[in-house]
C-alpha cells in the first residue's frame, strides 16, 4: 500500500491524471475513504462517544447531587446501572461492536461504584486497593469480551494499581522492576496470541500501546542504574535492559517487522547513552553538553538512516 500511495502521488507530481478525476483515482488506489465507510466510521465515533458519555454521565450526577442523595440511593442508581447493561449486553450481538461498548461501560462503572463505596464508608484503605479490586472484578468480562481495548483497560488498572502499591515506602527501584516485569510480560503475551492467530489481537496497535509502556519502563530502569545505582548493584538492570533491547530487536526485525517497535527500542537505546554521558562528563565542563548534544544528534540521524533502510526493504 505504501509503494502504490508513492505511486500515485508521483502521477499527481507529473501531472499524469486527467484534470478533474483526482478524486476518482484516490477512491480506485483507497486512499481516501468510501461513503460507506465513512458512515461506519461515524457510527463506531457515535457509538463509543456515548459509552463514555454514559459512564462520565454517572459520575458527574452523584458529584452534583451528593448532598441531596442517600446512602441506598447512591448505591442503588450505581448499580441499577450496572444491572441494565448486564440485561442490555444479554439482548444484543455479544460478538459486536454494541456488545464490547456494553462491556467497557460495565466495567467503567464498576470502578465508579468501588469509588463511591471508599468516599460513603471512609474505610482508610490504600488508593491501590481501589484499583486492584477494579481489575479483580472485572477480569471475567475481560475474558470473555475478546476485546483489544477492554484488555487495555485492564492492563493500565494493573500497573496504576502497581504503581500506587510500591510508591507507599519502598525502593524506586522496586517500583521500575514491578512495572517493567507485568508490561513485558503483557507484551510478550499479546505478541504470542496475535502469532496464535487470535481474530481480535490482528491490529498493530494494541501491542504497540503495551511496548509505550515496556519501553519506557525499561528505559528508566536503565536510567535509575545509571544514576541511582552503585557498584554491582546495577548489574541485574543492565543485563535485562540488554535483553530487553536484544529480544526488542530479534522479534520485531525478524519475525515480525515492525518499524514502530524498532524505533521505541532506538529511542530507549539514545535516551541510556545520554544518561551513561551525563553521568561521567557533566563534570567537566560546558563542553560536555556540547559533545553530548552532537552524540544524540548523530546517534539520531544515524538511527532515522538505520530505520529508512529497514523502511524499503520491507514490501508494500
Amino acid at each position: 500500500m505504501s509503494q502504490l500511495r508513492g505511486d500515485v502521488l508521483d502521477w499527481f507530481a507529473a501531472r499524469r491524471v486527467a484534470p478533474g478525476r483526482e478524486l476518482e483515482v484516490l477512491r480506485a488506489a483507497a486512499m481516501i475513504p468510501a461513503p460507506a465507510q465513512w458512515r461506519v466510521f461515524l457510527g463506531q465515533l457515535a457509538l463509543w462517544l456515548g459509552t463514555v458519555a454514559l459512564a462520565a454521565a454517572v459520575i458527574f450526577f452523584f458529584a452534583f447531587n451528593w448532598d441531596d442523595l442517600g446512602r441506598l440511593a447512591k448505591f442503588g442508581l450505581v448499580e441499577a446501572a450496572i444491572l441494565a447493561a448486564l440485561v442490555a449486553y444479554w439482548r444484543i450481538d455479544l460478538d459486536g461492536m454494541a456488545g464490547k461498548a456494553v462491556l467497557t461501560l460495565m466495567s467503567l462503572l464498576v470502578g465508579a461504584l468501588l469509588a463511591l463505596a471508599g468516599q460513603v464508608y471512609q474505610t482508610g484503605a490504600d488508593t491501590f486497593e481501589l484499583f486492584s479490586y477494579w481489575a479483580a472484578l472485572i477480569l471475567p468480562w475481560v475474558l470473555i469480551g475478546c476485546f483489544a481495548p477492554l484488555w487495555l483497560i485492564w492492563l493500565g488498572l494493573v500497573n496504576i494499581a502497581l504503581f500506587l502499591y510500591f510508591s507507599l515506602g519502598r525502593s524506586s527501584e522496586t517500583l521500575l522492576w514491578a512495572l517493567f516485569l507485568v508490561n513485558s510480560v503483557a507484551l510478550i503475551l499479546s505478541e504470542a496470541a496475535r502469532r496464535a492467530g487470535l481474530p481480535w489481537l490482528h491490529e498493530s496497535w494494541p501491542p504497540r500501546l503495551i511496548a509505550i509502556a515496556n519501553a519506557a519502563t525499561a528505559t528508566g530502569l536503565i536510567v535509575w542504574a545509571i544514576f541511582a545505582g552503585k557498584g554491582g548493584s546495577t548489574l541485574f538492570e543492565t543485563l535485562a535492559y540488554a535483553a530487553w533491547l536484544a529480544g526488542l530487536y530479534v522479534w520485531y526485525r525478524r519475525f515480525r517487522p515492525d518499524l514502530f517497535m524498532l524505533a521505541a527500542g532506538l529511542l530507549s537505546l539514545i535516551i541510556a547513552v545520554a544518561a551513561i554521558l551525563s553521568r561521567h562528563m557533566l563534570d567537566l565542563g560546558g563542553g560536555a553538553y556540547l559533545f553530548i548534544g552532537l552524540v544524540v544528534i548523530g546517534t539520531s540521524a544515524a538511527g532515522a538512516i538505520w530505520l529508512k533502510s529497514i523502511a524499503q526493504e520491507q514490501p508494500a
